[in-house]
């Protein structure tokens, strides 16, 4: 079934590739004017919005200060009028062992793009909501919020495992306000923050780690993102849905 989206006005953070894009051009197909977030990749995400049409387009901001957060958000109000869908799927990955000297840097910068910058956007999206008393938010965690992650990655399982939290608070907070919250929660997907690793062990290492016999793809994650989108699924706000093909089951 497609996802009828026209008429929304959705923002995507960091939609310029990966996951994001993939999310963007699934609610753009079904109708959305998206406003496509970019830190560094300008013309990809300009490329991206011209692709989707529905008269979106690409903003720019480095989640990692927050005056660039609040200053996307009012840009994207200013520019389309409204925000119907914030999707929060921007996030860093630093491989930081206890070992690092930069360790505490690595934690901080982490925190703020991965946690900070979600609980920056989602207070403005809720107040914008609250105003409107309709909007759906729906965060990008990961598997790792749960099951853990790496010595390597303490920072990014805390931050996301943060995210699940603020998300539930939302759903459970402001849900009399018409404003619904869902995490989304995958594993391995196929990205190119990934090859790296399928080049060094191999895709047959990961494909162990898995149930199914095929590596996720981002459009499997941006199908869910676009039916909670959509508004078929709002009585199931505050929920997570694990997209890790059965790597951890909670």
């Amino acid at each position: 079934m497609e996802m009828n989206l026209k008429n929304l006005n959705v923002l995507v953070t960091g939609a310029s590739s990966g996951i994001g894009k993939a999310i963007a051009e699934a609610m753009g197909h079904s109708g959305a004017r998206i406003a496509v977030h970019y830190n560094h990749h300008k013309k990809s995400a300009e490329n991206i919005a011209r692709q989707i049409g529905n008269n979106s387009s690409a903003f720019g901001a480095d989640l990692e200060n927050p005056d660039h957060c609040e200053k996307l958000f009012n840009n994207v109000v200013k520019e389309f009028g409204h925000i119907d869908v914030l999707v929060n799927n921007a996030g860093a990955v630093i491989m930081s062992p206890l070992e690092n000297d930069t360790w505490i840097h690595d934690w901080d910068k982490t925190m703020a793009i991965n946690l900070r910058a979600v609980g920056i956007l989602c207070r403005l999206a809720i107040q914008h909501f609250k105003s409107r008393k309709s909007g759906r938010i729906i965060n990008i965690a990961s598997r790792a919020a749960f099951r853990g992650d790496t010595p390597e990655l303490l920072a990014y399982a805390a931050s996301k495992a943060g995210i699940v939290a603020l998300s539930k608070s939302i759903a459970r907070g402001f849900g009399k306000n018409g404003i619904t919250c869902f995490v989304l929660a995958p594993g391995w997907v196929r990205t190119n923050r990934i090859k790296k690793s399928i080049k060094k062990y191999g895709e047959n290492y990961i494909l162990q780690d898995i149930a199914l016999d095929k590596l996720t793809e981002p459009k499997d994650v941006a199908s869910i993102a676009a039916f909670l989108a959509g508004g078929l699924a709002d009585h199931a706000t505050g929920t997570t849905i694990d997209i890790n093909a059965a790597s951890y089951v909670h």
